[in-house]
């Protein structure tokens, strides 16, 4: 098995960046979910409520991000402006974050359509894993997610239209398991990088959302499959959330063993 194929998604529920080389610290693969777009409240927003951020693209630059999406001018979000400690919360989360440029609320506050405003992580992040002392992004519960590729050519093989990697916004692909083995596992090897497999991923209709034109599909697709395939203790799932024990480079290429499985036979 090896690493594949490597995403970063520098804010929650836009666009993804490929990466053949990446740096991965426990709190994630580095710049991945560091930006959360709120409401004046504080409120998260998400694609699951607002489709059209999936098309919402950026560029990381020194110090920040180059903002791209449908129909707007391009714009700059600096890091060295946003200074000002806000309250906000990621699901039952709360904690700080800092905001700051009120010029690049405005370019999101006319794509969304609603008045909102862009938040930065910081260089420390404010809030840590609630099962332990791990520092997390704005990602939804941990730092990292993972798909087996194999899982996916299962999955697209019950579905009436193919899907992409995209649809599941992973951080890491596999090739070389068989489909759902990643279900059996309990500690893996990327690289030189020990990880715990936490849970299997729970999902929602934000699967449902095409990432090439931001709506949600017409049938309900993959959801409605998963539903009838991929019923767990946990809940509906595809995919596993990581937590690194140690930091380093991976790349792509980079061999995958698995330490532990959950049952032996």
């Amino acid at each position: 098995m090896q690493l594949s194929q490597m995403f970063v998604h520098p804010m929650k529920s836009a666009r993804g960046i490929s990466y053949s080389r990446a740096y991965a610290s426990q709190q994630g693969l580095l710049h991945d979910r560091e930006w959360l777009l709120v409401t004046p409240e504080g409120r998260f927003l998400t694609a699951r409520e607002f489709p059209r951020m999936v098309l919402i693209e950026m560029d990381l630059i020194p110090g920040g991000m180059l903002l791209k999406a449908p129909g707007m001018p391009a714009v700059m979000a600096m890091t060295q402006v946003y200074t000002r400690p806000v309250v906000t919360a990621v699901w039952k989360d709360e904690f700080s974050a800092l905001h700051g440029d009120s010029h690049v609320d405005g370019w999101f506050s006319q794509y969304m359509g609603i008045p909102c405003k862009l938040l930065w992580l910081g260089m420390h992040s404010r809030r840590t894993l609630q099962s332990g002392n791990t520092p997390m992004s704005f990602a939804d519960g941990y730092p990292y997610l993972l798909v087996n590729q194999a899982s996916l050519d299962a999955l697209n093989q019950d579905l009436p239209q193919a899907v992409s990697l995209r649809h599941f916004r992973p951080n890491l692909v596999i090739d070389g398991a068989m489909p759902y083995e990643e279900d059996d596992w309990s500690v893996i090897r990327i690289g030189d990088i020990l990880f715990d497999v936490a849970k299997p991923c729970t999902r929602c209709q934000l699967t449902t959302v095409d990432p090439q034109t931001g709506e949600f599909s017409s049938d309900n697709e993959p959801m409605h499959t998963l539903i009838r395939t991929r019923q767990l203790p946990e809940g509906i799932c595809f995919g596993v959330n990581l937590v690194a024990r140690s930091e380093g480079i991976l790349e792509l290429g980079a061999a995958v063993e698995v330490v532990e499985s959950r049952y032996t036979f």
